[in-house]
């Protein structure tokens, strides 16, 4: 049967196949395509002609009830973020979230702007934030996982990153899991990145010795200077992590916010005090890796009475509301926050590489111009 349908035309970014060791531009692949709109009582009136092309196609009717829920938006920044790199890779035993699949367009949160609604809770124009594609333009059939943007007076970018998935991490991973206390010592990895950045700052508001590791004078110089860190220091010009730990916690670590794994973690390890605590939010020196690097210290966490903690952010969505005294923090100048922006899709798969590179400074997102 031959049906006429409305779409709109539709740059997104896919991966080309299944990625092993070191993630490549030509991994992944810009491409034009078409993303179906809803049935015209789930809101297209709100469209304008210009927003639509129609086309011919061969496809079943839909159910007379489906996509009545759905909400077409358009992307307006996407979020590069270092666990994309393991969706890349297919895996025969399931991993905390599904892999992508070759072909079909990469997701991950980003905000939007509303265009059309079927949901009650959502109508055009409304600005969320969210999961969503790589593309221009995506069509979300389970818009419950949206939220509303409270905070509009401040960057809307700023959910992708210091409001979103990246701020509420470091928020629940420090409180919730490494529980501070005032005065300790607390030490943070790939410290200049989305998350790090937010740690060392909520460290110092809990009043904390702070000390952060970063992959350039550059990003120390900021970690010093802009994020108010007590100390920082390049890891790449420290032959020995140990003697460089060893020189800023002469009084050993209290507190270790995980990123990085490998050698770092190596290193710590002989370096917590008595019952300190690490919270393993990520270990990215791994995620290009085919085999993982061992970590020969381990003893340390029986010896010392260690407690280290993964977690992973989904586990706190529940504590968001409370999380969004950040931007009470934001607004009063307490934390200061980093965004390295690239513009457009096409820059889009090399944006996600430089997190592997230690080449962004910031929170590393990506604007698609608006219409």
């Amino acid at each position: 049967m031959v049906m006429v349908t409305a779409a709109v035309t539709n740059r997104r970014v896919i991966l080309k196949r299944y990625v092993t060791g070191m993630l490549s531009e030509d991994d992944m692949e810009v491409v034009t395509a078409e993303t179906p709109l809803p049935p015209a009582d789930a809101g297209l009136a709100m469209l304008s002609e210009d927003d639509m092309e129609v086309v011919t196609a061969e496809a079943p009717l839909p159910p007379a009830d489906a996509g009545l829920a759905a909400v077409l938006v358009k992307n307006l920044y996407i979020s590069c973020d270092p666990y994309m790199r393991s969706r890349m890779t297919r895996h025969e035993v399931p991993s905390y979230v599904p892999d992508y699949v070759p072909g079909e367009v990469l997701t991950n949160y980003g905000v939007m702007k509303v265009i059309s609604s079927g949901h009650p809770d959502f109508k055009a124009g409304d600005l969320v934030w969210g999961v969503t594609g790589w593309e221009e333009y995506t069509l979300i059939d389970n818009p419950e996982s949206l939220s509303k943007i409270n905070h509009p007076d401040l960057p809307l970018s700023y959910y992708t990153g210091v409001l979103g998935i990246a701020g509420l991490t470091a928020y629940a991973g420090f409180f919730e899991v490494c529980k501070p206390k005032k005065g300790e010592h607390v030490f943070v990895s790939t410290a200049s990145g989305a998350v790090g950045q937010i740690v060392g700052q909520l460290a110092k508001i809990t009043g904390c010795h702070v000390v952060g590791s970063a992959g350039s004078d550059e990003k120390v110089n900021l970690l010093k200077t802009k994020f108010g860190f007590d100390d920082a220091f390049n890891y790449k010009k420290e032959p020995d992590l140990d003697v460089a730990l060893k020189r800023y916690f002469p009084k050993g670590i209290d507190i270790y916010f995980e990123n990085v794994g490998g050698s770092t973690l190596d290193a710590v390890l002989p370096n917590m005090r008595l019952f300190g605590r690490i919270a393993a939010c990520g270990m990215i020196s791994q995620y290009n890796l085919d085999s993982p690097d061992g970590v020969h210290n381990l003893f340390y966490i029986i010896t010392k009475r260690l407690r280290m903690e993964g977690f992973l952010v989904f586990d706190y969505f529940g504590m968001y509301r409370q999380f969004e005294e950040m931007a009470g923090y934001l607004k009063e100048g307490k934390v200061e926050y980093l965004q390295d922006i690239v513009e457009g899709l096409d820059a889009a798969p090399a944006a996600l590489i430089r997190l592997y590179t230690s080449s962004n400074v910031g929170k590393q997102l990506v604007t698609i111009p608006r219409d």
